[in-house]
């Protein structure tokens, strides 16, 4: 007797239950709740004492904070997409004047912008958004702090200058565009830029005492676009799938797919934890695996989204408190329960309908000098390169439709292969980005650049 794919073991479903108790006890959260995501759909929600006198369901709104930054990034990617802007413009050519137009839009996307992190005094988190109603208010008399694009320094500000970029792009508030482009079409009916009841009220838990303190819920106005934003773990489940596998009706497969690569020089700490960021989504890696996905935090919140795509599960954690729990580490350890207790079981292997006779040929070893490299066809029409023992620089390739490929990750991201071929027909050998790959290893007659010595193998002379 097999169990269906879409629920989850019982002995899953307590350590789930039993790892947010820990959280929502030792983290002392006056509600902490979660769901998990597998194969596309929330199989598992949970949640810890209550909001308004009752458990808090799938419906219930929570402040997200910077989670807001992926939803604005999605925007930009758009925007790049429509052929509207690209990521290698200077802000300054399509919002002039602001002080900090040198920086490029993929820059400010993975927060190597060189700008401050936080906007002038006052605390922008705990004061109206009214205060600051002009970006030069956001950004202030200096608004970097770091030579452009040398660092990676988180940048809230940053973000900023995003939604206002989109704003004028669009010739429309940010809000509007968000709901229109991706809030609608994903069917994200409860995140809004303000809450919506059911919603969870925020607080601040005393340090040495079980004391509670209402914390202040602000409208941060220009800076909206980094942090405003209200959701729900059943929304937020729904968008993990969409930044997994994309939504042609809002960012193709391929564009999430560059959100999630890294974009950003690690700083010390981060490297030492495996951290970094790509284009609005933090990345790290944890137990060997690769999650990606973004934490938030405003005066009275906690919130995490992180996926690992590799094995197509996804986890959401909200708290209504301003610090204690590390729901990061939450979100990361109910993915790594759900994919450890429950390995993703892979489709069944299935033989090509039809194979390219003349790709087939290719198939096989290969030689980079010494190094023997293996080069197999893949279903999806590409091909994938990998060292035939050992580690080295691996790379999957796409068809580009005419006889080469494109790296599409690792050390070959974005280089072309070919096959070139002799007058005959027969192929001579591969050429990689100029890296020339023989069927023998310096294979005499082959034309490896330097030439290869008409004598031959054989020992020291």
């Amino acid at each position: 007797m097999t169990t269906s794919q879409q629920e989850l073991l019982p002995a899953t479903r307590r350590a789930l239950l039993h790892r947010i108790a820990v959280a929502q006890s030792e983290g002392r959260a006056p509600s902490l709740v979660a769901a998990v995501v597998r194969d596309g759909r929330t199989v598992w929600h949970g949640s810890r004492t209550s909001v308004d006198g009752h458990a808090p369901g799938e419906k219930v709104q929570y402040r997200i904070g910077s989670i807001t930054k992926t939803f604005t990034a999605v925007l930009v990617m758009r925007l790049r997409d429509e052929g509207l802007l690209d990521l290698g413009d200077p802000l300054e050519k399509h919002l002039p004047g602001t002080g900090a137009g040198e920086a490029t839009i993929a820059e400010l996307l993975a927060h190597t912008g060189g700008l401050a992190a936080e906007s002038p005094a006052p605390w922008w988190e705990r004061t109206p958004g009214s205060l600051r109603p002009e970006l030069a208010d956001v950004l202030g008399e200096h608004p970097l702090r770091h030579p452009v694009g040398r660092r990676f320094h988180y940048s809230n500000p940053g973000y900023t200058l995003l939604g206002a970029l989109v704003e004028e792009v669009r010739r429309a508030p940010w809000e509007d565009v968000l709901r229109s482009e991706v809030l609608e079409p994903l069917g994200l009916e409860r995140t809004s830029v303000r809450p919506q009841a059911p919603y969870a009220g925020g607080w601040a838990v005393h340090p040495w005492a079980d004391a509670l303190l209402p914390e202040p819920v602000e409208d941060l106005g220009k800076m909206e676009p980094a942090g405003q934003l209200w959701s729900t773990t059943g929304d937020l489940a729904r968008f993990a799938v969409f930044l997994a596998r994309g939504d042609d009706r809002v960012l193709s497969e391929e564009s999430v797919r560059e959100m999630r690569t890294p974009a950003a020089p690690a700083e010390d700490a981060d490297l030492a934890a495996g951290a970094s960021y790509g284009l609005g989504m933090q990345l790290q890696r944890k137990d060997g695996r690769f999650l990606v996905g973004h934490s938030g935090s405003l005066p009275g919140f906690l919130a995490n989204v992180t996926l690992s795509v590799e094995d197509e599960v996804a986890a959401v954690v909200l708290a209504n408190c301003t610090s204690g729990p590390a729901v990061s580490l939450v979100a990361a350890d109910l993915v790594g329960i759900v994919a450890e207790a429950e390995p993703r079981i892979p489709e069944p292997w299935r033989p090509l309908p039809e194979v390219d006779r003349a790709v087939l040929e290719l198939a096989g070893a290969w030689y980079w000098g010494t190094a023997g490299f293996l080069l197999r066809l893949t279903a999806d029409g590409g091909v994938s390169l990998e060292p035939l023992s050992g580690a080295g620089r691996r790379s999957r390739l796409r068809s580009n439709g005419d006889g080469t490929w494109t790296g599409l990750d690792g050390y070959y991201a974005g280089e072309i292969l070919k096959a070139v071929r002799r007058p005959d027909g027969s192929v001579s050998h591969l050429d990689l980005g100029s890296f020339v790959f023989t069927r023998q290893p310096c294979e005499e007659g082959a034309p490896v650049p330097g030439g290869v010595d008409p004598e031959g193998w054989g020992g020291l002379r």
